[in-house]
């Protein structure tokens, strides 16, 4: 099978250790648990940096376009560490790597506070970006590890904890900004809470061997193209999240004209039912198949976006933020998984393929949408990206492993 050079040239399978197969339910749903987790410690730390984007924004005093050409400085920082994350995670073991990732990702929040201007911002974020795609892989190799114990759908559930804690980072945002609490001091005290979370729970993460043999030959190897054509429907949901996560505050506060602290509640209702979507989601995959459901998914982000871009005004655009929430709830987990259970492919390589067409969505989303603003306006800029909801749609029917 073919697939991305960068990944590595191996061919591996992942074996479970026979203490996991011989487990007790009580202790696998310890550890689904103890997984979860690790997705709301990741969640909590993006959304705490999320819920900040405009009180640092109005703090070194960056326009629309600055703010755009310095996010693009946390994609780049993913993107450098896609080269090596799926290398690590199947060398290491996907246990060791989120142990070591997880408190970096961390740490490296509480910098993203300390910057007094827009080069240390910058440069806080291209770190926050690196152990951020570092905990990616190694956690979503974890689901997939523990979906493959559970032998039955449950990604879209430990997603549904990230969404979960991006809620919460949005009330805990809330509450920060109405106690006019510094950013460093918030970051820090999120950082310690993370810290928290792993201490408790990194010894129910999964302990997979992987046996590794390098092909003696061809060096360099043509995409596999079903992993690319689940990378571009990511990049489409991605981009669509990426608009939500950096420009859902900006775009209440300039746009609609939210007062004071609720300049949030369009980031919070967003979070709100992209979270319940999730923990719905492998229900409603399980019922209706993925075709449909992401299909239905597609369609409900475009017309959200557009929803929001005709009626800027706080009802409207809240209930239509909350529709974006429910589209792209489903889409990434379900990548995932599909992505995981590649024949040939080690879980944690598959899964880095994918993620490095989807985070362009992330590299060039949110930072287009600030240059497009700049020239035409921010309701435009969500125009544009409302237009990747009905190319999820058509997308999904040219992939095999959707039906």
């Amino acid at each position: 099978m073919q697939y991305f050079n960068f990944i590595g040239i191996y061919k591996t399978k992942g074996k479970y250790k026979k203490s996991y197969l011989d487990a007790k339910q009580s202790y696998l749903n310890r550890i689904r648990w103890g997984v979860s987790m690790f997705y709301f410690g990741m969640g909590l730390s993006f959304a705490t940096w999320a819920s900040r984007i405009p009180t640092i924004k109005a703090d070194l005093q960056l326009s629309d376009g600055e703010l755009g050409t310095i996010l693009f400085a946390l994609p780049v920082g993913q993107l450098i560490m896609m080269f090596f994350s799926g290398k690590l995670v199947t060398r290491f073991g996907s246990d060791r790597v989120l142990l070591f990732a997880a408190l970096l990702y961390a740490f490296s929040l509480t910098n993203i506070g300390l910057a007094q201007n827009a080069w240390q911002l910058a440069l806080a974020l291209v770190a926050f970006g690196i152990f951020g795609n570092l905990t990616n892989i190694s956690i979503n190799t974890q689901g997939v590890y523990t979906e493959g114990l559970f032998r039955k759908a449950i990604m879209s559930s430990f997603h549904g904890m990230w969404s979960l804690a991006g809620f919460t980072g949005a009330l805990v945002g809330l509450g920060m900004l109405a106690l006019n609490s510094t950013t460093y001091m918030h970051f820090v005290i999120v950082a310690f809470v993370v810290l928290l979370l792993v201490t408790i729970n990194f010894k129910y993460l999964i302990k997979a061997k992987e046996k590794v043999h390098p092909e003696k030959k061809k060096t360099f190897r043509k995409p596999d193209m079903s992993l690319v054509l689940l990378g571009v429907i990511g990049f489409c949901s991605m981009a669509s999240e990426g608009i939500m996560f950096d420009w859902s505050g900006v775009y209440f506060k300039d746009i609609v004209k939210a007062p004071g602290s609720l300049i949030v509640v369009g980031y919070t209702s967003f979070m709100i039912m992209m979270a319940s979507g999730r923990f719905f989601g492998d229900h409603l995959i399980n019922k209706f198949g993925r075709k449909t459901v992401m299909q239905i998914s597609g369609v409900m982000i475009s017309f959200g976006l557009y929803m929001a871009v005709i009626f800027p005004y706080i009802i409207p655009c809240t209930i239509a933020f909350m529709i974006v929430g429910l589209g792209v709830s489903t889409v990434i987990p379900t990548l995932y998984s599909i992505a995981g259970k590649h024949p040939t492919i080690p879980t944690g390589e598959a899964l880095t393929a994918v993620s490095s067409v989807s985070f362009l969505g992330f590299l060039l989303g949110p930072p287009v949408i600030g240059h497009i603003s700049e020239l035409f306006g921010l309701r435009y800029s969500f125009a544009f990206i409302g237009m990747f909801g009905i190319l999820i749609a058509f997308l999904v029917k040219r992939v095999k492993a959707m039906e």
